[in-house]
């Protein structure tokens, strides 16, 4: 199979190999439903080793640098209470925190969840955390450009290997709240 975005030497339906998939992950493409056909969602092969984004792009495709997503999970607090939730924004871009996540959490401060609190909580794997596969009752943010996008490249879970997976897919995931500037533009 041919991937729709980069060069990849290995894609194939996320479904057909479900084994190289965290179990959350594993499980939520296994219970895929919605107007996305689960075959959309492929799976790519790529090295761990080169998984920072200028080298990740550079062997597998200049075009990934602007269809590729983050996302990243992030803690609300207001008086006693705390809320997790994950945010995707396209990786040229920077998660705005202390303004869109902050306002749609309904929190007075807003910052990046602790590396222990993201793996523990997600069971993925710290630098390959996905939006498919999250705790179903977390509010999960997203860019209204990565919905916007044709085929976004996103972790699977794990550092090694990735999921390109249509952007209006993202709007199907459960607690999905799309949200206009979410990314900032770097400078």
């Amino acid at each position: 199979m041919h991937a729709p975005i980069g060069t990849f030497d290995d894609a194939r339906p996320a479904v057909d190999c479900l084994e190289l998939l965290t179990a959350p992950v594993a499980d939520a493409v296994r219970a895929w439903h919605g107007d996305i056909p689960v075959e959309q969602l492929i799976y790519v092969d790529t090295d761990p080793e080169i998984a920072d984004t200028a080298a990740f792009v550079e062997h597998y495709g200049q075009d990934l640098l602007e269809q590729s997503a983050n996302c990243v999970v992030v803690s609300g607090k207001r008086g006693g209470e705390s809320t997790l939730a994950a945010c995707v924004v396209l990786s040229s871009t920077r998660i705005d925190v202390n303004g869109a996540v902050r306002r749609q959490l309904g929190a007075r401060k807003a910052s990046f969840a602790s590396m222990e609190t993201a793996v523990g909580e997600t069971g993925m794997e710290y630098g390959g955390i996905t939006p498919i596969g999250l705790p179903a009752d977390w509010p999960l943010l997203v860019d209204s450009a990565v919905v916007d996008t044709e085929w976004v490249l996103i972790g699977s879970g794990r550092r090694r290997g990735k999921l390109i997976v249509p952007g209006k897919a993202f709007v199907e995931l459960p607690g999905a709240v799309v949200v206009e500037r979410l990314g900032i533009e770097t400078s």
